[in-house]
């Protein structure tokens, strides 16, 4: 991936009047983009009325302001909106807009593709392209907040890609939409998922964001989540957990364990005990996932076992959610996300 010309969506406030400093610009002028940019949605310069020509054309010159096209667009019958978003180098990416009581979501993408090859996600059905870059995460949540006229408040990056596995960019992402000059979106409303890059968890931990961290577990033993899930050939259920342990000494945010119940796969009543022995003593919540259809890869709706499952790790004392399902019916619910051309 070659190095692009600044874009102006790659910094926080702070950094930006340095920037502007260097290219001859005063150091108020990056509070006043900022604004036209985040809370105006405004993308051009010379649209930015309370700046001078002088300083447009220097803005013009150095500072990329691009956002990616909409390629595709459907919405659900349930409000859920999925976008496939299209770079300048023609690499594509999902994202989903989703509408709650408490405000307006949106999962974006980190990687154009992803490597983890996790079988039961549609991502791992298309070859990796690209990592993306933080610029290119933010104007995701730019661009579908342009479209939709709504303010988003909350951001999880469990869109395509594996984030870890594009961690310096992700860091990088996360510092620009946590500036109270932008989107002033705080920890507690930006959730990043990972299949579990065990290193990274503990980097990550290390930063005390205060975000929110999901774990996609999806099994009990290792030698049934290796066959689902390559990553646990190399960063096994043990370690995992205690890099979980880790996060939450850190930060003290409680870690969210995915898990997609796969009828007949991973939710008997003996793989809920198991779970429960396995997280009795981590400060966690499990959130239970009732699978979703992904094309080409065989899976059954809706396991019969759903409410016992989740009565199980109950009375063992593990706090446990069932994930609400949107955008179902256009493919944009958890782990349907694969760059469909043809959406």
């Amino acid at each position: 991936m070659s190095a692009p010309s600044i874009h102006i969506l790659s910094y926080t406030h702070n950094e930006l009047k340095d920037l502007f400093l260097e290219h001859g610009l005063k150091r108020y002028r990056a509070l006043q983009v900022l604004d036209w940019i985040y809370n105006k949605k405004v993308f051009d310069y010379s649209l930015m009325t309370n700046i001078s020509k002088e300083d447009i054309e220097i803005l013009q010159a150095n500072f990329s302001l691009e956002l990616p096209a909409i390629e595709k667009k459907l919405v659900s019958v349930d409000g859920t909106v999925k976008y496939l978003f299209r770079y300048s180098d023609n690499a594509t990416v999902e994202s989903v807009l989703m509408d709650y009581d408490y405000g307006t979501s949106i999962c974006i993408s980190s990687q154009s593709g992803c490597k983890m090859g996790c079988v039961f996600c549609a991502s791992s059905q298309v070859p990796f392209s690209r990592d993306l870059w933080g610029y290119e995460m933010t104007a995701q949540i730019l661009k579908a907040a342009q479209d939709s006229n709504k303010t988003i408040s909350r951001a999880v990056v469990m869109g395509i890609g594996e984030p870890f596995d594009n961690y310096d960019n992700l860091v990088n992402f996360l510092n620009v939409i946590n500036m109270k000059e932008g989107f002033n979106m705080g920890g507690r409303r930006i959730t990043v998922s990972t299949c579990g890059i065990v290193p990274k968890i503990y980097e990550f931990a290390d930063l005390c964001l205060q975000v929110n961290l999901s774990v996609s577990l999806h099994e009990v033993t290792d030698d049934r989540r290796s066959a689902i899930m390559p990553i646990n050939k190399k960063y096994n259920i043990s370690s995992l957990i205690k890099a979980c342990e880790y996060y939450f000494e850190k930060t003290n945010r409680r870690v969210s364990f995915e898990y997609a119940l796969i009828p007949g796969s991973n939710d008997s009543l003996e793989h809920a005990r198991h779970l429960s022995i396995l997280l009795k003593n981590v400060m966690c919540y499990v959130n239970v996932i009732p699978v979703n259809p992904v094309e080409n890869i065989k899976t059954v709706q809706n396991s019969k076992n759903l409410s016992p499952f989740c009565a199980i790790l109950k009375a063992h004392g593990v706090p446990v959610t069932i994930r609400r399902e949107l955008g179902r019916d256009i493919e944009a619910a958890c782990g349907q996300l694969r760059r469909q051309h043809d959406i």
